[in-house]
């Protein structure tokens, strides 16, 4: 294994010296989808010291098109991404330190999960989550990488708290809408093509190159590029990042907290502690309402009502098939309860 990293050694950008500083850099990237999968797989084979990776989700067929870590045999048994994709990475490279976190990433565990980490990587598919990601690596001055892609386009930003604007100054910007994987689509061409530039920003700031303040957009069927320098729309008065910044997405809320997934039809539901009651005697308890139901260490399955649940360790719900967040909340207390 000594040749391991030999090629990109060779890299003079790089070289043995960069390649030491990476065996002892930690990066956390939110999201373990598309983006999340290709960017981890690379910093892995870069040999960067500590990947964290936190995903909300599971795997589904439909994810296999474009998200790179997993398998047939994933879906099959419908895993958490976070923990498919930690056992997929020690298997690419076993010299480094691999954690899945099959958990939301919000305002409340933000600032733990921030901590001695060198940088952030974003592998979201929402704003919402991204808009914790600006304010916490603002609040503690931590480099971040914006990624997002569409169809055949896509955009990447690096960030650099007190240096470069944060999102929340090109809020105006920034594309916020537009469609969704899926409603509108996606191609695994647009993913690599954005997780290559975020990985290289990464892979500079992590071995000491000058960090890049570009706005990059592409469009790779129409063959379209272009750069922006963003450095003059700094926002003295930013919320997020000025000296007088408040961090607004990283206030605390109280009680059960619930969020609609963008394009599925699909509402999470999160407890405001997570509950003691096992994955295994929910599933009892579960026999005498529904036969439709499937545990796997990990989550449960079932239906009812018409409507699918996937519920995790802790209590936190996926529920499939319905729009209306109060729906959703009165279906939790009757089936999960926790």
């Amino acid at each position: 294994m000594r040749d391991r990293y030999s090629r990109q050694q060779l890299f003079s950008a790089i070289g043995n010296e960069g390649q030491d500083l990476l065996s002892r850099k930690h990066v956390l990237i939110v999201g373990a989808g598309a983006l999340g999968c290709a960017n981890a797989e690379m910093l892995a084979r870069a040999g960067v010291g500590k990947l964290t990776l936190i995903d909300r989700d599971y795997i589904e067929w439909s994810n296999l098109g474009r998200q790179q870590l997993y398998t047939e045999e994933d879906a099959t048994h419908t895993r958490p991404k976070a923990k498919a994709a930690e056992e997929r990475l020690k298997a690419i490279n076993s010299e480094i330190v691999i954690e899945g976190i099959a958990e939301d990433f919000h305002a409340e565990n933000a600032e733990r999960l921030i901590q001695n980490v060198d940088m952030v990587l974003d592998g979201t598919d929402n704003f919402d989550t991204r808009f914790i990601i600006n304010d916490v690596t603002a609040k503690h001055k931590v480099p971040w990488v914006y990624g997002g892609c569409l169809q055949s386009h896509g955009v990447s930003l690096g960030i650099m708290p007190g240096e470069t604007p944060c999102l929340q100054c090109l809020i105006e910007h920034v594309p916020q809408n537009g469609g969704t994987c899926d409603t509108v689509g996606i191609i695994g061409p647009a993913v690599q093509m954005t997780a290559s530039y975020q990985t290289t920003e990464c892979l500079k700031y992590l071995t000491g190159s000058p960090f890049s303040s570009r706005f990059i957009y592409f469009d790779v069927w129409e063959g379209e590029h272009s750069s922006i320098n963003v450095t003059n729309l700094l926002d003295p008065q930013c919320h997020s990042c000025s000296e007088k910044a408040a961090y607004p997405y990283l206030q605390k809320e109280k009680g059960m907290q619930t969020a609609v997934l963008c394009g599925r039809d699909t509402i999470q539901v999160r407890p405001e502690k997570s509950g003691t009651r096992s994955l295994q005697e929910l599933n009892n308890h579960l026999a005498a309402v529904t036969a439709k139901r499937k545990e796997n260490g990990e989550l449960l399955i079932f239906e009812v009502e018409g409507v699918r649940f996937v519920v995790f360790k802790g209590g936190r719900t996926l529920i499939h098939g319905v729009h209306d967040v109060t729906k959703a909340k009165k279906l939790y207390h009757r089936y999960v309860g926790v």
